[in-house]
């Protein structure tokens, strides 16, 4: 076995007296001051503990905020509390009953702590509190799947949370969180999501450790490669240990990649639970042989954005231009590249062209000339690559290569999810401390490719190659033969498709005696493929852990698209009958103890650092950052524009629907018993009604004028005003879309030149208010 370790990235130097912004304060530090991170690797999961120690250097008891990454496939599972001789467990409950304890803890002088879930790698820790002084150590338990491909398994571990692009205009009722950036109406949480930057040349606030246990469990593993940090390591046995050089910042993922020797090409595992009722099964196929080729239609979305400046900028043109080398005559493909405006090559039709030579050259040429500029508005390219690829008759394939540095992730996916079913789409993610978590959701049956460097790029574009090729097989379905699966239990849209040498696992519930078959069958190369697997029993308790977290991310994804409150109630269920944090949930930690006489603690958000390879005087030139000064205690401030120019803003329609009355901020309101909030919510039907309707409007975007004009005469009209009724019999009062309605019979009244003249205005606004109207809003931001 060989062990690589690559050379530091380029960082600036820490200066003894700090540099411009850098966060001083005559009452002491800040309170996060170490993170210890424990991960045991056994086979292709790993069980990892996050440990972060919080000092209060103040002379008046302390309430620490820290918003921190984690992996977004982990499942949390578990929290502990100490401080000095007492230790509490965290217990796992609603989310808004878990806040309501939180506050009730803090506000009659009790230690407390709460861990809440934000994005799916984007978390918020609050330990309020502490004694002047004092220390208290917080413990995050998590089992994380390893991704396995071509014969290499990666453990990332994300160790800082990026600045996001935030679109939207600000809203005006109080913010959710504590962050340094405005809720919007297109990101409504901004300020959970938004922690204060510590500027270059701070001396390092935070003692960083990182051990890694790993156990091939039968695996012949041949080497480990670190890919950002420098590493010692030790073997002994079976095992092998690796550390972290001590002295690093936390400004980058920690990256291991562990190369295995080829294996088995299909097992079934059943790990019973502990009833012996139930189980979890866990069912994993690597498919050998060679696919024929097939005509693709391709469309490949350039992320050029501030944010993307230096080598992101320079990887992401080579990523694009490998792909697009790889096309054939037979393909079709688009390239689009976007800031705040979407781009196309020069001297090509707006439409797919063949990839001939000519044309690649064409697109190559626009690639090789794109700088990074602007803002990351990512719904537009997103849109229209679907439109392109609506009713392909060839395979459909999207690619977007992005550092994914955005807020607006529900909003996004809530609009494309229904139209990219049917799209094969990947994501190819370039940063240090990429946004992993929407790169995941976006991708779903596709490849989700991270790229933390040059010298990554070769490996990963690659992989892609083979997932942009024809699959081996397709046409998947899962049937249990022996073993009595729980259908509601799998989700379906996560194995469409096998491709040489990539491994499809699935993973699902069943009932009854750990023992069965189940049989996967499918297309392969016009000809029927078939697979039938028999069932070993396993004793591996983080598979129900890893499988209910997985689970709970694609029903939240559900519920981004549907907002159905009766699926809410399923998720929570479901989260906490297996033990696994989710956005629904919370794990608080109470002490029965009073250590202070309670009232409203000091309260401090910890900054975090400038990601390793951001170049901070371009992004504050872009407006991402402001000098960051105290703003009370070790606040920062920071421009809401964004990565570049500020965005065209909404107009005021899509703003006021996003807006209900202020309730409540959970986090920096007077402590208070606050009721879980069951807002009266739309019948679902009605709903989902208004989101085929915008999704037509999608489709019909690029239409002629009479074909626009009488869709929205004939259909859409009668659809908002059954909308409406809808509405206004729940006692919602909606203004805009009222006044929609109304234009709309107006224009049936005008004559032909005065609808076209009307037509792009009344279509615009029917998208913002439907996008406005179908776009769930996080729990704590509904009214009470």
């Amino acid at each position: 076995m060989t062990v690589h370790i690559a050379p530091l990235p380029d960082s600036p130097a820490s200066a003894p007296e700090g540099g411009l912004g850098a966060l001083t304060t005559d009452k002491g530090n800040l309170p996060l001051d170490t993170v210890d991170i424990r991960a045991s690797v056994t086979g292709l999961a790993a069980g990892i503990e996050v440990v972060q120690g919080f000092r209060n250097p103040f002379d008046v008891p302390l309430e620490a905020t820290y918003i921190f990454p984690l992996p977004d496939r982990a499942a949390v599972t578990a929290l502990r509390m100490e401080a000095g001789d007492r230790v509490i467990e965290g217990v796992l409950k609603e989310r808004g009953q878990a806040r309501q304890d939180y506050d009730t803890a803090i506000a009659a002088g009790r230690r407390a702590a709460i861990a809440e879930e934000d994005r799916p790698d984007v978390f918020t820790m609050r330990v309020g509190n502490i004694l002047p002084g004092e220390r208290v150590t917080i413990r995050l338990s998590l089992n994380q799947p390893l991704p396995y491909e071509n014969g290499t398994a990666a453990l990332r571990f994300p160790l800082v949370v990026a600045p996001r692009y935030i679109p939207g205009r600000p809203l005006d009722d109080e913010a959710a969180g504590s962050g340094v950036v405005p809720d919007t109406d297109a990101v409504p949480d901004a300020s959970r999501i938004s922690p204060p930057v510590l500027l270059p040349g701070f001396p390092n606030p935070v003692a960083l450790s990182i051990e890694v246990d790993i156990d091939p469990a039968g695996l012949s593993l041949t080497e480990i490669r670190s890919a950002l940090h420098v590493v010692a390591e030790t073997s002994s046995d079976e095992r092998t240990t690796v550390r972290l050089q001590p002295g690093e910042r936390l400004d980058r993922d920690f990256i291991l990649r562990l190369a295995y020797a080829s294996g088995d090409s299909g097992a079934l595992a059943l790990t019973p639970d502990e009833s012996g009722d139930e189980g979890t099964f866990a069912l994993t196929v690597l498919p050998s042989g060679q696919s024929r080729p097939r005509p693709r239609d391709v469309v490949l979305i350039l992320d050029r954005s501030g944010s993307m400046h230096g080598w992101k900028m320079v990887a992401a043109r080579r990523a694009a231009a490998r792909i697009v080398d790889t096309l054939t005559p037979d393909d079709r493909f688009a390239v689009l590249s976007f800031d705040n405006v979407v781009e196309r090559p020069r001297d090509l039709d707006p439409g797919l062209v063949p990839g001939t030579d000519r044309n690649r050259f064409r697109a190559v040429e626009h690639l090789a000339a794109l700088d990074a500029r602007g803002g990351t508005e990512m719904l537009t390219p997103l849109d229209q690559a679907c439109t392109l690829l609506a009713d392909s008759p060839n395979d459909r394939v999207l690619v977007l290569i992005t550092d994914g540095q955005i807020g607006n992730e529900d909003q996004l996916l809530a609009r494309l999810s229904p139209r990219l079913r049917g799209v094969r789409a990947h994501t190819v993610g370039i940063d240090r401390a990429v946004n992993a978590g929407f790169l995941n959701r976006l991708a779903g049956d596709g490849r989700c490719e991270l790229v933390e460097s040059e010298d990554r790029l070769d490996e990963a574009m690659e992989s892609i190659h083979h997932r942009i090729s024809a699959p081996l097989v397709t046409d998947l379905t899962l049937r249990p033969m022996t073993l009595d699966v729980i259908p509601e239990t799998v989700a379906p849209t996560r194995h469409g498709a096998l491709f040489p040498g990539v491994p499809l696992t699935i993973m699902g519930r069943y009932r009854g005696a750990p023992t069965g078959t189940i049989t996967l069958t499918g297309t392969s190369n016009n000809a029927p493929w078939e697979r039938t697997l028999t069932a070993t029993k396993a004793a591996n308790p983080t598979t129900t852990a890893i499988w209910a977290r997985a689970h709970l991310r694609d029903l939240e994804d559900r519920y981004t698209i549907e907002g159905d409150p009766e699926l809410e109630e399923r998720i929570t269920t479901m989260s906490l009958r297996f033990g696994v944090l989710c956005r629904f949930t919370a794990f608080v930690a109470v002490d029965t103890r009073t250590v202070t006489q309670g009232g409203t603690p000091h309260q401090v958000t910890q900054p975090v650092e400038l990601p390793s390879g951001w170049d901070a005087r371009m992004e504050t030139e872009q407006g991402l950052m402001a000098s960051i000064a105290p703003a009370g205690p070790l606040r920062g401030t920071m421009r809401s524009a964004g990565f570049g120019a500020a965005p065209s803003a909404p107009p005021a329609a899509a703003q006021a629907l996003h807006r209900p009355a202020a309730p409540p901020n959970p986090a920096r309101a007077p402590r208070s018993a606050r009721p879980a909030p069951k807002p009266p919510t739309p019948a679902t039907e009605t709903t989902r009604t208004l989101t085929e309707a915008l999704n037509r409007l999608a489709e019909l975007q690029s239409a002629d004028h009479a074909t626009r004009q009488d869709h929205l005469l004939h259909t859409l009209l009668p659809t908002l005003e059954q909308a409406l009724h809808t509405y206004e019999a729940q006692g919602h009062k909606l203004p805009d879309l009222a006044a929609l309605i109304t234009d709309l019979h107006s224009l049936q009244a005008t004559n032909e030149t005065a609808q076209l003249a009307h037509l792009d205005t009344l279509w615009t606004r029917a998208t913002q208010i439907l996008t406005a109207l179908t776009t769930p809003r996080p729990f704590w931001k509904r009214p009470t």
